[in-house]
């Protein structure tokens, strides 16, 4: 079904309370909303009835979906201790934060280097007002939070540059966003022109659900279907080629373009239809 981050508005079929303001931003809680319904499925407390119940309602129709959930952030756990502890990443420009949680980005990368800095990006009011409240660096370290759209790469980039040293490699995390840009063209043009901005030896973090049925994908485009005439904002699943296709120009590092909780995890590991990758910039 979809990956945690949010981005964007969308249809308002399922209601449930009134639109509040909290801190600076309006807070619409009419709506069942990506960040919140995914925070429910990942046994989080940051929802309401709304996410509740839109999301027991995609995980009937889609069972697997609790446990892509735990998968892809486990997967991104996995993949920022390896890039921290064995690729030498010491900064981080995480696309697409969503809700923080336990094991947030920063809080893995700086247990390996405390001195590790970290770019948040998000457009979401209720994931700024918790992410300034809680992702807070260690004191070696740094961690920042840019409130930025996915669809305005270049305004990424001129924020995370008050943060981090571009001319420095960067791990551009792009866990379940690409799927919030529902044109696959575009999602390309946003990957290119964030690692465009990137040195070599940068590299690009990714996960993203997949209607591969090898992975489990068949039954992902029903649920999105439901998703999008019932919550926001709306989502896309993506053949395992299109997804590949992300990775043009970069050294895929072992193994592979895999299910996420797949990749680097135990024998036993079963697949989910959320697939992930680390690559590196040339």
């Amino acid at each position: 079904m979809t990956a945690g981050h949010p981005h964007g508005r969308g249809a308002n079929d399922v209601t449930d309370g009134e639109a509040v303001t909290t801190g600076p931003a309006r807070l619409d809680t009419s709506v069942a909303h990506n960040a919140r319904v995914w925070n429910y499925w990942i046994g989080g407390k940051d929802h309401y009835e709304v996410d509740q119940r839109v999301g027991e309602q995609v995980a009937g129709m889609f069972p697997v979906i609790r446990g892509v959930a735990r998968a892809d952030r486990e997967f991104l756990a996995r993949a920022v201790r390896f890039v921290t502890a064995e690729r030498g990443i010491r900064q981080f420009l995480d696309v697409g934060t969503g809700l923080p949680t336990v094991a947030n980005t920063h809080e893995i990368a700086q247990r390996v280097a405390p001195e590790s800095r970290v770019v948040y990006v998000d457009n979401d009011p209720i994931v700024l007002v918790h992410a300034r409240s809680l992702l807070t660096s260690s004191p070696e370290g740094v961690t920042d939070y840019v409130d930025a759209d996915v669809h305005d790469p270049d305004a990424i980039v001129r924020r995370a540059a008050d943060t981090l040293d571009l001319e420095r490699p960067v791990a551009l995390m792009m866990l379940g966003i690409l799927n919030f840009v529902l044109d696959t063209d575009e999602a390309r043009d946003i990957v290119r022109r964030l690692l465009a901005a990137l040195p070599s030896g940068s590299h690009l973090v990714l996960t993203h659900p997949t209607t591969d049925p090898g992975a489990g994908g068949a039954g992902n485009t029903a649920a999105m279907e439901f998703w999008n005439a019932h919550a926001t904002p709306p989502i896309t699943a993506r053949s395992r080629a299109e997804i590949a296709s992300f990775l043009d120009g970069l050294d895929v590092l072992e193994p592979g373009l895999v299910p996420c909780s797949q990749w680097r995890a135990g024998p036993d590991a079963e697949a989910v239809p959320q697939l992930g990758a680390v690559a590196v910039k040339p």
